[in-house]
């Protein structure tokens, strides 16, 4: 895959969360139909953290050299932060907002920046480009569990991916 459509498949991911989310009420957004233990809520609280971690890796990468890029314990973020009762349509908005900066970022990188490393405390090497394709594909893997849910709740959508 070329970097062009790496950035393109990330950035079509924007979008996703907020059709994912839409026309749930905060009942529906706080049940635990399956699969999974986290809320649809949960899952757009997590989805937007994660984006966010990703977004400070990509730009460590990008501005540091060889930077130390820290795990987190996604769980203690859902249980500490109190995502379970945060606005998922909050959440879903500023992962699309998020997700279209990020794009405008990677796209004025020369190619050579996505060979760049940093160092993951749990990880090892990894590089922008790897990074990218992660965020990338974390979004559609949460996405089959989102989409169940919906189903699971009797208000299922046509499932959209990246």
């Amino acid at each position: 895959m070329s970097v062009d459509q790496l950035i393109d498949r990330y950035e079509a991911g924007g979008p996703l969360l907020p059709y994912a989310v839409s026309g749930l009420g905060p009942e529906q957004l706080t049940a635990k139909p399956g699969p999974g233990a986290w809320s649809t809520a949960e899952l757009a609280a997590h989805l937007l953290d994660c984006d966010l971690v990703f977004a400070d890796r990509m730009k460590r990468i990008i501005a540091e050299k060889r930077p130390t890029l820290v795990a987190f314990d996604e769980q203690a973020w859902l249980d500490r932060l109190g995502s379970a009762a945060m606005p998922a349509d909050e959440a879903a908005a500023l992962f699309a907002a998020n997700r279209r900066w990020m794009a405008r970022v990677l796209r004025a990188r020369p190619e050579a920046d996505f060979a760049r490393v940093g160092e993951h405390s749990e990880a090892g090497p990894i590089t922008l480009a790897e990074v990218v394709a992660k965020a990338a594909g974390h979004v559609d893997h949460h996405l089959t569990f989102l989409y169940a849910k919906r189903a699971n709740l009797g208000l299922s959508i046509y499932p959209r991916y990246a």
